[in-house]
């Protein structure tokens, strides 16, 4: 079978609410590290054949199809096409698959895929809720086929968030010292350097400033919880954040004829779905599918990626396919990093790819919740 590498990754540093980043306009955002990427691996950018970017909230300056907007906005020849994919959550991760099997099926030889997301200027479920000009006040209860097959039942992630919480009896103590755990580890690699060689500098900013250094159980103890009597609270959820990152996706022929040198190659692809109710389930039907169609079991993973958008979905994760915590978030997650959305897949992977490096493994496993009810995973394999 034809193979599919990544070459490079880099990102942006992630900037928190109201931070450094807040003003970027998404195509700059976006821009960034595609010029990063191009200027890192010498490629020249007229061999690249499509540019494959996750964003969610398409609105604004997100609008238009932003990974061609990106792709031009960083200077690039503007006969380089590029295309929008929105898998929620997963949207940047789905645009690595999208590239990997676009290299697969020899229909293409290098494609740049990645995400961007500014939710500081266009926040989440903005473009849910900008249905509501045109009448329609959610995308589900006004669909007679909806309400048939689910009813008119609540559907969001703060809901599914608590019933994960509930169904597996996670404590809100427990998912604190969690949450905690996340800003420790992620302020002990920014002190340690480990992101400096994945980061692009932008706008002054060179560090991610979304760890929080002053954290602690007894602040998160006195949040007020995200739904009257529920256990989530803002203190155990991602934050909101803004960042863009890009790998090199390449086949085997463009790495001879381009000189290449891979980091690694995709081992694994998948996605599989849950309830849409539950919505934040996913992961753990998806990773269970991904190593069994893979061949490989838990033990053979050296590094974990599942994405914090919640501390009980991970939490609940490790425990029903029996993951180490210790190879889990090693760097921290998007509680302690910031979940930009769109753009997650990507950072995710390029940290995941550095950390494996660093550690001399073999394969790394990624996977996130998302909206509708769904999971990505992706393993790779270092070179």
């Amino acid at each position: 079978m034809a193979e599919a590498y990544i070459i490079d990754a880099v990102r942006t540093p992630i900037g928190r609410k109201k931070g450094s980043l807040a003003g970027v306009h998404s195509a700059d955002l976006g821009a960034h590290p595609i010029k990063a990427l191009m200027a890192r691996t010498g490629i020249d950018p007229a061999a690249v054949d499509d540019v494959v970017y996750g964003c969610t909230e398409t609105i604004g300056p997100q609008a238009g199809d932003i990974a061609r907007t990106c792709w031009l906005v960083a200077g690039m020849p503007d006969h380089v096409p590029g295309v929008t994919v929105d898998r929620q959550c997963g949207s940047a991760q789905q645009a690595v698959h999208f590239a990997a099997q676009a290299v697969m099926s020899g229909t293409q030889d290098l494609v740049v895929a990645g995400g961007v997301q500014n939710l500081n200027m266009i926040p989440i479920s903005a473009a849910m809720m900008v249905g509501q000009y045109y009448g329609v006040p959610d995308p589900f209860s006004t669909s007679p086929g909806w309400v048939e097959r689910y009813g008119t039942q609540e559907v969001n992630q703060f809901r599914s968030a608590d019933m994960i919480a509930e169904k597996w009896d996670i404590s809100r103590a427990a998912m604190e010292v969690f949450a905690l755990e996340s800003h420790r580890k992620a302020v002990a690699a920014i002190d340690a350097g480990r992101f400096k060689g994945e980061i692009a500098p932008l706008n002054g900013l060179d560090t991610d400033e979304t760890p929080r250094r002053d954290t602690s159980l007894e602040k998160m103890a006195a949040l007020k919880t995200l739904r009257e009597g529920g256990r989530v609270h803002a203190g155990v959820s991602s934050q909101n954040a803004d960042c863009s990152a890009a790998l090199l996706i390449a086949s085997a022929q463009a790495v001879k004829d381009h000189g290449l040198r891979p980091r690694a190659r995709i081992h694994h692809m998948s996605v599989r779905g849950d309830d849409p109710v539950w919505m934040l389930t996913a992961p753990i039907r998806a990773t269970r599918y991904a190593l069994e169609r893979a061949g490989l079991t838990v033990d053979d993973i050296d590094l974990f990626e599942s994405n914090e958008a919640f501390a009980p979905v991970v939490i609940a994760w490790i425990k029903e396919c029996g993951i180490p915590p210790e190879k889990v978030n090693v760097n921290g997650g998007a509680i302690a990093l910031g979940h930009p959305l769109g753009a997650t897949g990507a950072r995710i992977m390029t940290t995941m790819l550095n950390e494996l490096e660093r550690r001399n493994g073999r394969y790394a496993l990624q996977t996130m919740c998302e909206g509708g009810g769904q999971a990505n995973v992706t393993i790779i394999e270092r070179l």
